[in-house]
């Protein structure tokens, strides 16, 4: 079981505290540091100092860290034109020599699209717009140097692309798609990801996900993608340091128990394995929401991540 951290720094948290936990992740061993990609606080945070934008978040931890992976879990569709996106990202990658895996999705949150002036279509568009996005930035890594690259979509055309810069990984760096969707979503991973996540769901609600994302790669001849899934983490060396992480969450640690990866690190490594077990999950993204806490960070991995 690969152990990631995951952040949401739209919560609040400048570019050196997202620094700090992923010199932090680096050093104590983990596979990768992954954050979200949003732009407006939830629930009732007060978002300061303000969002920070994902890609340039990471194209500077690409040259502040040397060993973990990077990446978002996961970009919205909405946010970028997908020709600029496969640029940003393959230029990421070149920056921190192969590392960037890119996570991609329709969009969800309408508030932070209002917020921020972005256009924020029918879900049925923003799933076609996503295919689209998603053939278009995949078509551009995988055309071979000299070749152009050409597109006509209902939302997006490509003329002669030069198709340039080319990604360090090759042929491609990772794509994740995630989410519950029963049909279409299962399909894209099928035709366009090497990994698929499952988040802030149950073991049996995320085994039936990962069984249709089976299915659809087998249609299409395709091996079975990696399996992954998105916990919030509360872990503590005792009740009284659970409760402490939880209070500062602003949740309940009963609820906290039932929803998510929390307990002593011994109980963690129990609930980890039965992911893996009942979901066939080898990847788990530890969603860290206090970003000062790196001590949590520390505890994981010396005591849980040490099990594994």
């Amino acid at each position: 079981m690969e152990l990631r951290i995951f952040t949401e720094p739209q919560q609040g948290a400048s570019y050196d505290d997202l620094l700090r936990v992923a010199q932090a992740t680096e050093a104590a061993g983990y596979d990768a540091f992954f954050r979200s990609d949003h732009f407006l606080a939830m629930g009732d945070a007060s978002g300061e100092p303000g969002p920070t934008d994902s890609w340039v978040t990471l194209a500077g931890l690409a040259r502040e860290t040397s060993r973990i992976r990077l990446g978002t879990l996961v970009s919205s569709a909405t946010f970028r034109l997908p020709g600029p996106l496969a640029v940003a990202v393959a230029q990421v990658d070149q920056m921190s020599a192969g590392r960037v895996e890119l996570g991609l999705g329709s969009g969800w949150f309408a508030a932070e699209h209002a917020a921020y002036g972005i256009p924020f279509p029918a879900l049925g568009e923003r799933f076609d717009r996503l295919t689209e996005q998603l053939e278009i930035v995949t078509g551009l890594w995988g055309t071979l140097p000299g070749e152009r690259f050409s597109f006509a979509g209902e939302h997006y055309t490509v003329t002669d692309s030069p198709a340039l810069p080319k990604p360090v990984q090759q042929p491609a760096p990772p794509v994740v798609v995630g989410g519950r969707g029963p049909r279409r979503t299962p399909e894209l991973a099928a035709r366009f990801a090497s990994e698929f996540n499952v988040p802030f769901a149950d073991v049996q609600t995320a085994a039936e996900q990962f069984a249709r994302v089976d299915a659809a790669c087998a249609a299409r001849g395709r091996e079975p993608l990696i399996r992954s899934a998105a916990q919030v983490i509360c872990v503590g060396r005792d009740d009284a340091e659970i409760a402490r992480r939880a209070l500062t969450l602003g949740r309940e640690v009963e609820e906290l128990r039932a929803a998510g990866l929390t307990g002593t690190p011994d109980e963690v490594v129990d609930r980890l394995g039965e992911w893996r077990e009942k979901a066939g999950v080898t990847r788990m993204y530890l969603q860290l929401m206090d970003l000062a806490d790196l001590d949590q960070v520390e505890l994981v991995a010396d005591r849980v991540m040490a099990q594994l």
